[in-house]
């Protein structure tokens, strides 16, 4: 199998510039913020296939939902963080020659994701100029992205670059439904040393907020002489001289702001425009040594060591880098997004995901305060929590499986309607928290409204089997997502009998006035207990080759179905979600 990245316990690097591989490149070399992040994209023209991709924590779009087949109850919409302004953008020439490095003659490329210090290093010679490129967004200052050139002859001669560093607010989405461009034009200005776009959102008919971004971009070296302005971009034209001998810097500072944290337009741009002064007397050493520190701090924290295996040693460290970089608890109206800043797949929402595994590592490797943002995000997203119950027509709260405001987003039937486990996953996230960190301020306060309420969903949820004197839950989606519309799947069972019985447990210890809010009555209480100890679980003895043994199933009917392991499939039908019918997976 053919390395794209080297092995190192730091880095992912590569020195092969592959136009089929330059979409994972970009992934691999993402950074973020939490506040903001972008893919590992060139910053010059590339006019290979590349996915140019910026994205702001907390700015989404409500795409119209597309379905074959409404079905009552569907979301009108699907949540979309979207492609914002992409203000990394620049038109670069050596001597008169556009560095394109699709087309022209490179060598000393290489492209480095630098996980300890948060930086992406890129280096390559093109034209007889030697680039060292190094990107960071800021850990210290959340709406700072900086991009630092360091240029050096590589044939001893004397050389002019033509810089044009623009912001470009004609960005499109790949991933959506209908509309591939989401922005609009608000304003555009610049001074002696910078120059900015105000962007909004277009309008939407969910009602759902638009917003407003506004970038900022200023400059350390080089000798400017214009600025050019059109409908949708703004771009500073920059002349440097590189010397034959030694080398000369440039550096552009973007400030990103945004109508999440301002009352207004005026406001946003005004923010940005303080920033951008503040920062004008700090070096570049300055802002990359607050930057490295952050993330020293956190690796101090989180780092996990594993000797004799640097694969296993980069993978872990990568796989923390990508979730600190994606979510660090500064923010708890944010949450996780599935790729982070990787790119559009999945809209950026958030999952069930974040309780079932990203608050476990985060409880073991960072402060508990990040996962007491997490859980704050679910109780201020509780209404949200009311309505998607009430649309299925149950009582009590239902967490969705994707979303941006509490409000349930996806638009699959067989997810949106039935992986309904999500729910008990919130509920397990606040005994995490409770149970590691000994901290019961939560649970007992705002977190009892959380927890009664996925209870009450549960308790309305279930049916009763006169028949076998037991509690059911039918028409749902297992964790396994391969499994439609079963039965009694023991996940979901055994776990909305597990947050009944967590709710039972705990009840006298919750707040007086927590208990007043949820106005709880004694036939509720019985109801769940009742529940808890009629709760059906499918179980089953089954002989093996090593003698009968007592299984748990994983739903009514598993056993009958075809239950040949994957071992002895042929490589050729693998994944089988694309290889077979929907029909043969779902009775195999």
């Amino acid at each position: 199998m053919k390395r794209i990245f080297e092995v190192d316990p730091w880095t992912v690097t590569s020195h092969d510039l592959n136009p089929e591989d330059k979409r994972l490149q970009e992934s691999m070399t993402s950074l973020g913020n939490e506040y903001m992040g972008m893919r590992g994209m060139f910053e010059e023209v590339y006019s290979g296939d590349t996915h140019q991709g910026i994205y702001v924590g907390g700015v989404w779009f409500p795409d119209k939902t597309r379905v074959g087949w409404w079905k009552n109850g569907y979301p009108l919409y699907f949540g979309k963080a979207i492609n914002a302004l992409n203000y990394v953008k620049a038109d670069i020439y050596v001597d008169g020659n556009q560095v394109d490095l699709a087309k022209n003659d490179v060598t000393d490329f290489e492209v480095s994701l630098d996980m300890k210090n948060g930086v992406l290093n890129r280096t390559f010679t093109v034209f007889g100029v030697m680039f060292k490129i190094t990107r960071l967004v800021s850990a210290a200052v959340k709406e700072l992205a900086d991009i630092h050139y360091d240029l050096s002859s590589a044939d001893g001669q004397t050389h002019t670059i033509r810089f044009d560093a623009s912001i470009d607010a004609d960005v499109v989405n790949e991933d959506s439904n209908y509309d591939e461009k989401f922005w609009q034009v608000l304003d555009a200005g610049n001074d002696t040393n910078s120059s900015f776009i105000a962007t909004q959102t277009i309008e939407n008919p969910f009602g759902v907020p638009q917003f407003t971004v506004v970038a900022r971009q200023s400059f350390v070296g080089g000798e400017k002489h214009g600025v050019n302005r059109s409908e949708k971009e703004v771009t500073d034209n920059f002349d440097i001289e590189v010397p034959a001998k030694g080398s000369v810097s440039f550096e552009k500072r973007v400030i990103v702001t945004t109508s999440r944290d301002y009352d207004n337009l005026a406001q946003v741009i005004k923010a940005g425009e303080t920033l951008t002064a503040d920062l004008a007397a700090q070096t570049y050493d300055d802002i990359y040594t607050a930057h490295a520190q952050e993330w020293a701090n956190r690796w101090e924290k989180a780092d996990v060591q594993i000797e004799g295996d640097d694969a296993a040693q980069q993978g872990i460290r990568f796989n923390l880098f990508q979730l600190f970089s994606t979510y660090y608890g500064n923010d708890p109206r944010l949450n996780i997004g599935p790729k982070g800043f990787t790119g559009e797949k999945y809209g950026g929402a958030t999952y069930w995901d974040t309780e079932a595994f990203a608050i476990p590592v985060y409880l073991g490797v960072a402060d508990p305060s990040v996962t007491r943002s997490l859980l704050q995000y679910r109780f201020d997203q509780l209404d949200g929590a009311f309505h998607n119950a009430k649309e299925q027509g149950l009582k009590g709260a239902l967490y969705p499986m994707v979303t941006f405001d509490g409000i349930e987003s996806h638009n699959e039937w067989e997810i949106t309607f039935e992986e309904i486990h999500r729910n008990s996953t919130i509920a397990y996230a606040i005994y995490n928290y409770t149970n590691i960190t000994g901290d019961h301020s939560w649970l007992d306060g705002d977190g009892a409204q959380v927890l009664y309420n996925i209870a009450r969903f549960w308790a309305d949820r279930v049916h009763y089997s006169a028949r076998n004197d037991k509690y059911m839950i039918h028409g749902v989606t297992g964790p396994n997502e391969y499994e439609n519309n079963v039965n009694n799947n023991f996940y979901t069972n055994w776990m909305a009998k597990w947050v009944l019985q967590y709710s039972l447990e705990h009840y006298d210890e919750i707040h007086a006035d927590e208990k007043a809010k949820l106005a709880l009555t004694d036939e509720e209480l019985a109801k769940w207990q009742e529940i808890v100890d009629k709760m059906y679980l499918p179980e089953a003895d089954v002989d093996t080759k090593t003698g009968k043994k007592h299984i748990f199933v994983q739903h009514d009917t598993f056993l009958d179905k075809d239950l040949t392991p994957i071992a002895d499939m042929p490589q050729d039908i693998r994944p089988i979600n694309q290889n077979w019918s929907w029909d043969r997976i779902l009775r195999s």
